[in-house]
């Protein structure tokens, strides 16, 4: 069995499937084969993190992928806040729900919640544009 790269689309393409690729219309028109190890090499790169980019042959190689933009690590961290205030919410859920069903609250729930309430506001304020530098504020145990 052995590959085939198209540098194009940098696409991989088994060439055991190659009928199948050409009744489908999918076969590459240009392309270039890869060994068997150098595919294996190529995918090894891939799942550490590297990038596979065409040589000016058109042959796949691996590369370091290219130190995220101010814009991704910004959007990186305002992913990761949405996804801290999410958590911090479903953990108070049953205490919301108790209160909004006019139940009682003992003194530990009312301390979680106001726990919680003082973390999400802190999250809130955290500025992303501090990214990576961020110092996450941490919730009370």
């Amino acid at each position: 069995m052995g590959y085939v790269y198209r540098a194009s689309t940098g696409g991989f393409y088994c060439d055991e499937l190659e009928a199948v690729y050409r009744k489908a219309g999918t076969w590459p028109g240009f392309f270039v084969r890869v060994s068997d190890e150098d595919y294996r090499n190529l995918m090894e790169g891939l799942s550490q993190g590297k990038m596979i980019v065409p040589n000016k042959q058109c042959y796949p190689v691996l590369q370091e992928r290219p130190a995220p933009s101010r814009d991704e690590l910004i959007a990186e961290a305002e992913e990761k806040r949405r996804e801290l205030i999410e958590s911090a919410l479903q953990s108070i859920s049953v205490i919301q729900l108790k209160q909004m069903n006019g139940r009682s609250l003992t003194e530990k729930e009312v301390t979680r919640l106001n726990d919680v309430l003082d973390y999400i506001e802190a999250l809130e304020a955290t500025e992303t544009d501090a990214a990576p530098d961020i110092h996450w504020p941490e919730l009370a145990a």
